[in-house]
């Protein structure tokens, strides 16, 4: 058994209702899936932004990951259980674990060690169905597709230009191609196509976007699904499938309620990916967190230059958001290997590869100040760092005008995370945040692009793949030409080479291909060799996950 599996059963949950409680959410407005997890109905949700003053915002990013492991979601928990335990009200907003990399390389999302959220075998697994429904409702409108087609295509469809793939909740690369269609005239018109997986389909990032469930449904019905012969979009309206969307969706958009094991409340919704979407939980839970908290802690995924970059120019420029401050979290480890120590290396003091690897670490401090947020850094302690390689990190983050906080919060809990509660409410008491999207509306898609890739990834200059910028053209006189840009590229670089660790520059960015998700409210940029169905591992997680002798999920950690 893993250690964090064996902690998290060692716990005592209290009830959801006393969770609700704690959070100042009515029992009345829950709606209980088993004993410790519930759904907030949307109408508390509504009430509570229209009576109750929003709070302060901070973000909880990285550095670029490695195979060493930094700990965003563990610190994360570990930052929203230390400011309740000195007496600050904080709700934490997190994403919903994918089964496709729990089944993958993670084993599991939930945080780690005594700074998780729980019961973690849930949360990490079925949960509360709503990727289900999210799949269902992504595939339901795949299948009507198919279905207009078949009875006659009386809307003019082009084959050769359908736009919208299914989509599945697994890593399955043999997926990511398909032929659709074969066997005969019964089973339709054979064509190409493609499965993404779910945490990229532009249903999920509609769920995490959408404000209510009107925003919802008129987001669906904007999904464009393909085109016709003279180029004219047909969408998901057209096809008369937003209704029966919506209807999918309508549970799945209430934001849902669990605890740490500390019994701070937590709002785990939503989970976009951030190297292939936008990275961030729903709008609806960060805003009812905002509006119950006086500190809502949340987190965007993978480094800053994704997950923080589209929190910040997507998320929050869409739901009229602005974080107070930001948290960096970085290991010696990972920035050892920055400094190009291999893995299995890492074990001895090597004060110079810290020295050499910080570079990372300082880049994303720089980006994160250019939207005006004020950084922490959070240094995620691991039992074989020493003294003298924390203080190379602390030492070039002081040089920097950054607070370097020593966290033990995975061994010690809410007590090991204290300090950077302290640190993040001097941040928030001084008010130093002048929060401001790296780009404006008004700039073309291809300057968007060009924005980001030069100011966050350093980039020399943007390479457009062959057709690439008719397609951004087309989109901009299709009256999209105002929408953010989000990015798809490797997570473990900022260039599009997942091998240039470190902070590389005067790179060039390839983006070979964009789409256009109409209804999420964005148009993707799809750079370098990235997949939006990934496959599974040599040896995947899933071969050490199954049931014990007494019936219990074994093998998450």
């Amino acid at each position: 058994m893993s250690i964090d599996l064996d902690i998290a059963r060692r716990a005592t949950l209290a009830p959801i209702a006393a969770i609700a409680d704690r959070a100042g959410i009515a029992t009345d407005a829950l709606e209980p899936y088993g004993k410790y997890k519930a759904k907030v109905a949307l109408d508390f949700v509504a009430r509570m932004r229209a009576e109750r003053p929003a709070g302060k915002l901070v973000l909880v990013t990285g550095i670029s990951p490695t195979p060493a492991g930094e700990g965003k979601t563990t610190t994360t928990v570990g930052l929203g259980d230390a400011l309740n335990h000195i007496g600050t009200r904080a709700m934490i907003c997190l994403r919903e674990p994918s089964l496709g990399p729990c089944f993958g390389v993670k084993g599991g999302a939930a945080g780690g060690g005594h700074a998780q959220v729980v019961p973690m075998e849930d949360i990490n697994l079925h949960f509360t169905g709503d990727f289900h429904a999210i799949t269902s409702a992504h595939n339901l409108l795949a299948a009507m597709l198919d279905n207009h087609i078949y009875w006659g295509n009386a809307l003019g469809l082009d084959a050769r230009r359908i736009s919208f793939r299914r989509a599945l909740d697994m890593n399955d690369r043999a997926l990511r191609q398909v032929t659709q269609g074969l066997g005969g005239v019964r089973n339709g018109f054979p064509r190409e196509d493609g499965f993404d997986i779910t945490v990229a389909s532009e249903v999920m990032a509609i769920l995490c976007l959408a404000d209510d469930l009107a925003d919802l449904q008129a987001r669906l019905g904007r999904i464009i699904v393909g085109y016709t012969r003279d180029g004219a979009a047909v969408t998901a309206r057209d096809l008369k499938a937003d209704g029966a969307m919506a209807a999918l969706l309508r549970d799945a958009l209430a934001p849902n309620l669990v605890q740490t094991l500390a019994g701070s409340p937590a709002l785990v919704h939503g989970g976009p990916f951030a190297n292939i979407a936008h990275g961030c939980n729903s709008v609806v839970a960060t805003k009812l967190g905002l509006h119950l908290a006086e500190v809502v802690v949340t987190e965007a995924g993978f480094g800053a230059d994704l997950g923080a970059e589209k929190f910040m120019d997507i998320k929050c420029r869409i739901a009229g958001l602005a974080p107070d401050a930001c948290v960096i979290v970085a290991t010696v480890r990972a920035l050892k290997m920055h400094g190009g120590v291999a893995k299995n290396a890492l074990a001895g003091e090597d004060v110079a590869a810290v020295r050499r690897g910080v570079v990372n670490l300082a880049r994303h401090v720089e980006n994160v100040r250019k939207f005006g947020v004020p950084p922490v850094v959070a240094l995620n302690h691991f039992s074989a760092d020493t003294p003298a390689e924390i203080a190379a990190v602390q030492e070039a983050m002081a040089a920097m005008g950054v607070q370097a906080i020593l966290c033990r919060h995975w061994a010690d809990g809410a007590a090991g995370a204290v300090d950077l509660a302290r640190a993040v409410l001097a941040r928030l008491e001084a008010g130093e945040a002048k929060f401001a999207p790296i780009y404006t509306d008004a700039l073309s898609l291809s300057d968007k692009i060009g924005a980001v890739a030069r100011d966050i990834y350093r980039a020399a200059m943007v390479e457009l793949l062959p057709g690439v910028a008719e397609k951004l053209k087309r989109f901009e006189t299709m009256g999209f030409g105002h929408l953010p840009v989000c990015i798809a590229k490797t997570q473990y670089s900022f260039s599009a080479d997942p091998t240039l660790l470190g902070a590389p520059e005067g790179h060039v960015l390839p983006v070979r291909d964009v789409r256009l998700s109409a209804g999420a409210g964005f148009v993707v940029a799809i750079c370098g060799e990235v997949m939006t169905m990934p496959g599974l591992p040599r040896v995947p997680a899933a071969e050490g996950i199954g049931l014990d002798a007494e019936g219990r999920i074994d093998g998450l950690f």
